[in-house]
């Protein structure tokens, strides 16, 4: 994998970490840390969410996605306890009731998503945060300093960054696959149908639940086409491909794992089996822990808690004429997202350093 290898002096205390918002990627990232091995170098040490205290130590010991987590969980008047590890917990519902000063944290993960401008995530760095990185994109490029998929642009960090977007889990998947098939072939153009799995913007049965009206229907009940950024993501990360991206989203009645279906028309004649031998050796070789690759008959389940940000199913490579190809792309768009963040998070403090100096 293009990895970092990340972790203060042997001295120093390990990274401290704080996370606002501690839903479906809040909990994902604490525990991609965990399995991970990563508790020595980067330790959650504050949790913000409105939830009680009770409902988020249970809905951390069982997932119904990812099962059980693998060590133990407790939780006393206002500390969750993970793995033996003190993790203080407030319900705040503003950056500013939070003392994050006084947490002494080197890094905020929000995953709340309701901050996107800059002036409401900078409402954090005043409130005593020193270093945010989001779970999702910025509204605009200039709402932060860096949008970053790792793998891809995470070397232009200079550590200097306050405010730092770790992209969408469907950026994460596609531009890996794009950038390389550009780099080797040429992109002409690229259209990118993502076929995702129900999300809590989403009702189970109808209901008055979002301004978008077909988001008022019942996520399992229907198939349901939604708008989405992920054309103007994939141009942030690849400037060489602007004005060569669409894209269209669709909701599944699937609670997890969803999968990107890719037509491209390349710059020159081609044939699927070279399409399918560069991403196979990609996989294998300067992609390697974020593309896989397979020719295995598979559904989607198959990929759950995969950490990979794509994989690619061979067996559904298409060509359409000489220059077209179709591609299908799965993801987890759970925990291979949060796992691009614990990636981001060992780069960018490795390079960025502690924010608060040792009192030894």
């Amino acid at each position: 994998m293009p990895a970092a290898t990340a972790s203060r002096s042997a001295t120093r205390p390990a990274f401290r970490i704080a996370i606002n918002g501690y839903g479906r990627i809040g909990r994902c990232y604490l525990r991609a840390l965990h399995e991970a091995g990563l508790g020595g170098q980067f330790r959650v040490v504050a949790i913000n969410e409105p939830a009680d205290l009770a409902s988020i130590a249970y809905l951390t010991r069982f997932d119904s996605t990812h099962g059980r987590f693998p060590d133990a969980v407790d939780c006393t008047e206002d500390t969750l306890i993970v793995a033996g590890q003190s993790i203080v917990v407030s319900h705040a519902h503003t950056p500013e009731e939070v003392d994050w000063a006084a947490l002494e944290i080197d890094l905020l993960v929000e995953c709340s998503g309701q901050y996107g401008g800059r002036s409401e995530l900078k409402r954090f760095l005043d409130a005593g945060c020193p270093r945010l990185l989001l779970s999702h994109p910025g509204n605009g490029a200039e709402d932060v300093d860096a949008t970053v998929v790792f793998g891809i642009n995470h070397g232009e960090l200079d550590g200097r960054e306050g405010l730092v977007s770790n992209a969408s889990c469907t950026t994460n998947a596609v531009v890996p696959v794009l950038d390389l098939l550009h780099r080797a072939i040429g992109i002409e153009q690229a259209l990118l149908t993502t076929l995702h799995s129900a999300m809590n913007d989403q009702p189970l049965i109808d209901g008055y639940h979002h301004t978008d009206l077909r988001r008022t229907r019942s996520a399992m009940q229907s198939i349901i086409p939604v708008s989405t950024g992920l054309a103007r993501g994939v141009e942030r990360l690849l400037p060489q491909l602007a004005g060569r991206v669409k894209a269209k989203a669709i909701r599944v009645p699937t609670h997890n794992v969803s999968a990107i279906d890719m037509v491209l028309t390349l710059a020159r004649d081609i044939e699927p089996g070279e399409v399918n031998r560069l991403l196979r050796e990609a996989a294998g070789g300067c992609y390697r822990g974020l593309i896989a690759y397979s020719d295995e008959a598979h559904a989607s389940i198959d990929f759950n808690h995969d950490p990979h940000s794509a994989i690619v199913d061979g067996g559904q490579t298409h060509s359409i004429g000489p220059r077209m190809v179709n591609l299908m792309v799965w993801f987890d768009n759970e925990w291979g997202f949060a796992s691009r963040m614990v990636d981001v998070t060992r780069h960018w403090l490795d390079i960025a350093g502690p924010a608060v100096a040792d009192s030894n």
